[in-house]
């Protein structure tokens, strides 16, 4: 007798998806987001707390936010990750592990040296090696960004963003936390020695883990061959200045002449500037908000602390499951639709007034779906870089999207001084809409039969 088919339950689908967690590859992420995370704990609380003890001025304190300046423009030495090769560490252990190995190994010594200065003998010398710490710890996440992109598989981007950012703020709060318990006991040289020895942590699962399969330079190749060729017509130009300007050529603007080659290249750069753009109009506001409703300032930071950090990273990890099912752009509708909903719930915030299992409500939901879109959006950015530029790419990419956001959410206190607090999020709500729709156009332009090769043109090439 031939056995009756059983109907395929759905649930095994999402409990297929959520085994993406279980992947080695992705796991590791964990541990390298850590090492990730680390420096911007030591760079907050116990850096302050320790300028405090030495009766440095607040606006001296202040002025070491400046130190930050390499996360910004890390995008500028991207192309040196992608393309230079590190004597002896390349060859042992690769381009992605030897350059993570040696920012990992400046970074444990630029700790523990900012931990040896004297802040008030000498606070340009602190700064300097807190200046140092900020440039080893950008060029780790420059690596760190690229080997996450290429050693997982395209169903896997959200999942390795989402445990990346988990392993984050593990390293953030922890690093942060542990310096401040640590100093209460021991003096701050010490603190910061034993801080940095967490970068372990990263080392090892550098260490530990393959290098991913080198990726076909072939298009830098021909590139840096065709402004060596051009050079070699100018013989008034030492060799030596010619060969190192057409590896400039090549490593600089390949990323972007390759980029720019794409179908509908243009399109994606407005989409990346828009899709997050409802979600970074109400994040400026949410503080002004909360407190005009009449909550305290402690009220808030409780209720963002219990509430906020969790639901952002199980926001993240419901993102990498969803995308893992039903891939990366339709993931990324269901995603900002969901963000942009979440922004209504503030209208009710704003007419049950300052109640506080309104507002763990409130936070609860605006995180979780903004832990969603977020793992949904690095997954797709990360899909868009092709191996051969993967650092270079991205570190672009999240440039552009990072003042996108800053430039496009400029204006929304301005809008909030027109308007009541619920018009306001209904706005906000409203300016998600431009990066839906173009979403929505997107889906038809690079059909499933299509991903592989537009979405995330990437591998492919």
């Amino acid at each position: 007798m031939t056995p009756v088919a059983r109907p395929k339950d759905p649930a095994d689908g999402w409990w297929a998806a959520a085994a993406i967690y279980r992947d080695r590859r992705v796991l590791s992420l964990l541990f390298l987001g850590f090492s990730s995370g680390l420096p911007f704990g030591v760079l907050a609380e116990p850096l302050s707390a320790w300028l405090t003890d030495a009766d440095v001025s607040k606006t001296q304190i202040g002025l070491f936010a400046l130190v930050s300046i390499p996360y910004s423009l890390k995008f500028l030495w991207a192309p040196l990750v992608d393309r230079l090769p590190l004597p002896w560490l390349t060859a042992r252990l690769g381009r992605r592990r030897g350059w993570a190995l040696l920012a990992q190994v400046v970074l444990l010594a630029a700790i523990v040296m900012m931990g040896g200065t004297d802040p008030a003998a000498d606070l340009a010398r602190t700064a300097a090696f807190a200046l140092a710490v900020a440039f080893a710890s950008a060029t780790q996440d420059i690596v760190i960004d690229a080997y996450r992109v290429e050693i997982l598989e395209d169903r896997q981007l959200a999942a390795g963003a989402a445990m990346t950012v988990f392993g984050w703020r593990l390293g953030q709060v922890g690093a942060g936390a542990l310096g401040l318990i640590l100093a209460d006991i021991l003096p701050w040289p010490l603190v910061f020695t034993l801080v940095a020895t967490m970068v372990g942590v990263g080392m090892a699962t550098v260490l530990l883990n393959p290098e991913p399969r080198p990726a076909a330079a072939g298009e830098a190749d021909a590139l840096e061959a065709r402004a060596e060729a051009f050079l070699a017509r100018r013989p008034h130009l030492p060799r030596a200045w010619a060969a190192a300007l057409a590896w400039t050529y090549a490593a600089a603007a390949g990323p972007i002449m390759e980029y720019v080659r794409r179908r509908h290249w243009l399109m994606i750069l407005l989409f990346i500037a828009l899709y997050k753009f409802g979600d970074a109009v109400l994040a400026v506001m949410k503080v002004p908000f909360f407190l005009e409703v009449g909550f305290s300032k402690t009220e808030i930071a409780e209720v963002v602390k219990l509430f906020g950090v969790a639901a952002v990273i199980a926001g993240g990890l419901i993102g990498g499951i969803l995308l893992a099912r039903i891939g990366i752009l339709r993931g990324l509708l269901v995603c900002g639709v969901l963000m942009a909903a979440s922004n209504l719930l503030f209208i009710v915030q704003a007419w049950v007034g300052p109640d506080l299992r309104m507002l763990a409500v409130t936070i609860a939901v605006e995180n979780i779906t903004t832990g969603m879109g977020t793992a949904a959006f690095v997954a797709y950015l990360s899909s868009l870089c092709n191996l051969a530029y993967t650092a270079t790419q991205y570190a672009l990419l999240t440039s552009l999207m990072a003042l996108s956001r800053t430039v496009l959410s400029s204006g929304a206190g301005w809008l909030a001084d027109r308007m009541t607090w619920p018009e306001f999020f209904v706005a906000s709500t409203l300016a998600a809409l431009p990066g839906l729709l173009l979403l929505v156009w997107m889906i038809r332009a690079f059909p499933p039969a299509e991903s592989d090769a537009e979405e995330a043109p990437t591998k492919a090439d």
